[in-house]
């Protein structure tokens, strides 16, 4: 009996190890960073897309080269999620990420200018549609990009909703809501387009 109910306690614990799925820590320089002050209370979740599409249209995911770009620009964001569903950790949630920039909500607290101290920045692989991607490349070299490229996956949804759970159960202040989770283009409306109209909200339920 006593057999018995070890290996139930066993099988149960180990069903929601399985179901965690591996972070890797791929931290960037800390220029592309900053330590929290007490102001800097996270009640925010900014969700982004990123390749190096404009430069490699056919090979727009290679990590490496990613994070190299957001070093040689001094940015960051505390996630980044490949195509796969990877989550990769680029900045530890006790210091700020450079992800937001200028910018504010059309709603109140507006954060202008400040979203970065009040939010954790999630970034996935992702390549937006073409009106989207208007902005960071010509029509020509976007026809260049193969399909299976454009857009998110599966696996992407399934480790973002995973990761959203994690940090909400970490930060009371964040409710599952579209003033509390949102978009880089609702911030930053003239300059960016994330995670932009081939996101779908419903799958992460909102």
């Amino acid at each position: 009996m006593m057999n018995y109910l070890i290996i139930s306690i066993i099988v149960f614990f180990s069903f929601f190890i399985q179901d965690k799925p591996k972070i890797i820590q791929r931290h960037l320089a800390e220029k592309c960073s900053r330590n929290r002050t007490a102001n800097d209370d996270i009640s925010r979740i900014m969700l982004h897309f990123c390749s190096i599409a404009p430069e490699e249209p056919s090979n727009p995911y290679d990590l490496d080269k990613i994070l190299a770009l957001f070093e040689q620009n001094g940015v960051s964001a505390h996630y980044i999620i490949d195509r796969n569903g990877q989550i990769y950790e680029l900045v530890s949630e006790q210091r700020v990420a450079y992800h937001a920039g200028k910018g504010k909500l059309p709603f109140s607290p507006s954060f202008e200018n400040s979203m970065n101290g009040h939010s954790i920045g999630i970034e996935m692989m992702a390549i937006g549609s073409e009106k989207d991607m208007m902005m960071f490349m010509p029509k020509e070299r976007y026809a260049q990009i193969d399909k299976k490229f454009i857009g998110f996956t599966n696996a992407q949804y399934e480790s973002l909703n995973w990761l959203l759970a994690d940090i909400m159960s970490r930060y009371p202040d964040i409710r599952k809501d579209r003033q509390h989770i949102v978009g880089h283009s609702e911030y930053a409306t003239l300059r960016r387009t994330d995670p932009g109209e081939l996101f779908d909200w419903k799958k992460i339920g909102l």
